[in-house]
Order: C-alpha cells, then structure tokens, then sequence
C-alpha cells in the first residue's frame, strides 16, 4: 500500500472516530433531554393528581377527580391500594384491569421505568402514597414512548449518513492533500533514481517548501549531496594524485633496473635511486594507510600529560641534524608548559612542521621556534624565513597531494608529497586543538598549533 492510500486510510478512520465519539455524545444528550421532557411530563401530572387524593372516614384512599384523559391522549393514569386492587383509573385505559408497571407498585420511593405492556413501550413513574410513613397506595402515570423512540430512530439514521459522508469526505480530502503535500518527495525519488541511474552528483532538488518538515528533507538531502559530491570529487582528486606520485618513482625504479640489467656490474648511483624511490614510496604508503585509519576512526591516539617545552627541546636535537647546519634553528621563547596529548604523535606534528621549514628556507635562512601561553591555550610557532605561500593556496595547503606555487613545491630530493599537513590537520584537530598559517610571500611562512593548556586538576 501506497504512503498516499495510508495516508488517507488514516485520515478516513482517525475522522470515522472522531465524528461517531461526537454523534454518540449529541445522541446521548438529545435522548436525555427528550426522556427528561418525559418525566417532567409525568411529575407534573403525578402531582396534580396527589393533589385530588385524600384519606376518607374509613382510612381508604380516595381520589376526587383525575385530570380529563381521552382516547388519543398519550398519557395514562392509575391508583392501586396496598392489596394490589385498582382505585382509580384514567378513562383513556378504562378498560385496562393491569398494572401500567406492575414491579412498580413494590418500590419503596418514587421511580421511573421503561416498561413493556401488550407490545407497547412505556414510561411509567411509581410514587408510593404514605400517610404517616405508611404506605397506603401506589400512584402510577405513564406514557407511550413511541414518539421519542421514532425520534431516536431519525437520529440515529441522520447520524450514520453523517458519519459515512464525513469519512468519505475525509478520505476524498486526505487523498488530495497528501498527493498535494507529497508531490515534493516524488521530486525527490526522481532525483534520486536519476543519480542512482546516471551517477550525476551535480543534481540538486528545488526547494519550494522550505517552512515545513518536507522542506527541511530537501535541504538535508540536498546538503547530502553536496557531501557526496564533495567526498567524490576528492576521491577521484585522490586517485589521481596517488597516481602520480606513484608513476614517478615506479618508472625511475624500472629504468634503473633495465639499466642495471645491461650492466655487468651493479651501478651504485643507480641503486641509491632505486632505495631511495622504494623509500619515499614506503613513506607514501605508510602516511596513506595511516590517513586511512584516521579517517576510518581506526587511529587510536593516547592521550596522557605532556610536556610541551620539554617535547619541543627533544625535537630540537633532531632538526638540527636534519638541517645538515645548511639553516639556522633557534628557539626564541619557551614557556613551561603542560598539555593534555599523543605525546608520539605531538611529536609527529613538530618534526612535520619544522621539516617542512627547513625544506623551504634558502641556505642560511633561519627557522625560529617559540613555545608560549595564550590564555587558556599553549601555543606553538614554528616561523621561517622562506619564500611564503600564496594567499590563494593557503585555504588548501592541508588537503591531500595539495602543491600550489612552485615556490613550496616538491624538493629536489622528490620527498615531498603533500600528506604531510593532512597528517598535522588531523592530529591536531583530534586533540582539542587548532593550527594557522600565517605567510607573505617572499617573507616566509608561520605555523601556529594551539592546544588546550592541562588544569592542575587534570595534571593528577
């Protein structure tokens, strides 16, 4: 079954139940109102009869004279003494010698029943007659009820037709209004199938009904599809770009070994190329498969206290070897400082950036390193004296295989490959922190990583 035929399925009963609840409650009341018209009719009587009943000499009941009853009128009229023999009688049921309710002339107070005598429906109301609290006779007026049952009866057919036009009606509506309403979700199949059935990503869906819960679909499946597009996009950048950074050192390895083959001696030159294509090739693998876990959240980092200054010192050591005394390498400010971590990976992220300073500052440039508090943030500079990045690539420089200008671009060593900052990107972003850059061209280029500072709390 169709959204739209459950929809107006639902409609239909939902309307059913509301409309018969209230017909019952409008029956209810008219039938009280009328049966309460009934009894008012017969107190009134009642009492006008109590009204001519008086005690005689012998302690007999005696009624003077009961209100003019004729043939065709509605409403009868009986007395009975305790000994069930009838005193007094209207003349309409004359020749009546029954009691209009016979379990009536038992009731110990006033009571009205429906009752059934000769096939014919009756109100009745009992009043016993007491003089003294004793009993002395039983004062019985009833009517026919036929008229406020053959009122019942209209009623009751007036409200099933009402009933059956109100659920067609709501049915009628719900199917015209769902389809008017839904008609944006078949936009939206259709959008869909035709993605599904020709790949086109670009496709988007026009929004018409914003305000409402449809609208706010569209919208999240139009932002759904931007992701799609975008992550798509980027998957074939990226399988363009491994690509090429995979031709280059697979085809100088091929030509060093068919070079080698036609020698008889190995060529050592030849064989440092090959080691050091098969490294850079080892290190492209190892940050893609670690880019990979990241992402696939496989990547489990530890997070423990660490000392920032004295991380920063270790690392020192390291790039001054690194930089093969061909670049200056100061630390111009250090703050004790303790951060909460991945220690190894922190250190990653120091290495990565100060090598990437080193890579792009001229011969006897200089890379400074400053570790600072910021507030509630510890702060880490790694500034160079470099050719900067453009403003236009800076956006991108922490996307994957991302080179702009060739002033940064690709060392002559061929190391480089532009996964190096994703790796920074993410390791710093997955613990609480953020990293700027900060460049003009032809005045070098500045990296500032901030991380939360550890509480003394937290440092226990």
């Amino acid at each position: 079954m169709s959204l739209r035929a459950q929809l107006s399925l639902l409609y239909s009963l939902l309307a059913g139940v509301v409309f018969a609840a209230a017909a019952f409650i409008v029956y209810a009341l008219v039938s009280v109102m009328l049966i309460d018209q009934i009894d008012y009719t017969l107190t009134s009587t009642a009492n006008v009869v109590m009204s001519s009943t008086r005690i005689d000499a012998q302690g007999q009941v005696v009624v003077d004279q009961l209100p003019v009853m004729d043939v065709t009128s509605p409403r009868y009229i009986q007395v009975w003494n305790t000994s069930d023999e009838l005193i007094s009688e209207s003349q309409n049921i004359s020749s009546l010698r029954l009691s209009l309710d016979p379990d009536g002339l038992r009731l110990p107070m006033p009571a009205y029943r429906d009752v059934e005598l000769n096939e014919v429906q009756l109100r009745v109301l009992s009043v016993p007659l007491q003089v003294s609290g004793r009993k002395m006779a039983v004062l019985q007026v009833g009517t026919n009820r036929a008229l406020v049952d053959e009122l019942q009866g209209i009623l009751r057919t007036v409200l099933g037709i009402a009933l059956a036009l109100a659920i067609l009606v709501a049915g009628l509506y719900g199917w015209l209004g769902t389809s008017l309403v839904l008609s944006p979700l078949e936009k939206v199949t259709e959008a869909a199938r035709s993605i599904a059935n020709k790949d086109d990503l670009s496709r988007r869906i026009p929004n018409v009904a914003r305000k409402n819960e449809i609208g706010v679909l569209i919208e999240a499946f139009n932002q759904t599809l931007d992701r799609l597009e975008d992550i798509f996009n980027k998957q074939k950048r990226f399988l363009a770009d491994v690509s090429h950074e995979l031709r280059t050192p697979l085809t100088v390895i091929k030509g060093n070994a068919g070079l080698l083959r036609k020698m008889k001696e190995p060529d050592e030159e030849s064989l440092r190329e090959i080691e050091v294509e098969v490294d850079r090739l080892t290190r492209l693998v190892g940050d893609l498969l670690l880019l990979a876990q990241a992402e696939a959240g496989r990547l489990e980092l530890h997070m423990q206290p660490v000392e920032l200054d004295v991380l920063l010192t270790e690392v020192l050591k390291q790039a001054r070897i690194l930089s093969l005394d061909k670049v200056q390498i100061h630390i111009d400010e250090i703050d004790q400082v303790m951060v909460r971590g991945d220690r190894d990976r922190l250190k990653q992220v120091l290495i990565n950036l100060i090598a990437n300073a080193i890579k792009y500052t001229p011969i006897g440039g200089r890379v400074g390193l400053r570790l600072v508090r910021a507030g509630n943030t510890a702060q880490l500079i790694i500034s160079d004296t470099g050719p900067g990045i453009p403003a236009n690539d800076i956006p991108h420089i922490f996307e994957r295989f991302y080179r702009g200008d060739k002033a940064r671009t690709r060392s002559l060593d061929g190391s480089s490959y532009g996964l190096g900052l994703s790796i920074v990107f993410w390791i710093i972003k997955n613990q609480g922190g953020d990293i700027e850059v900060k460049s003009i061209e032809g005045q070098g280029t500045t990296f500032v990583v901030s991380l939360p500072i550890l509480k003394e709390k937290e440092s226990t």
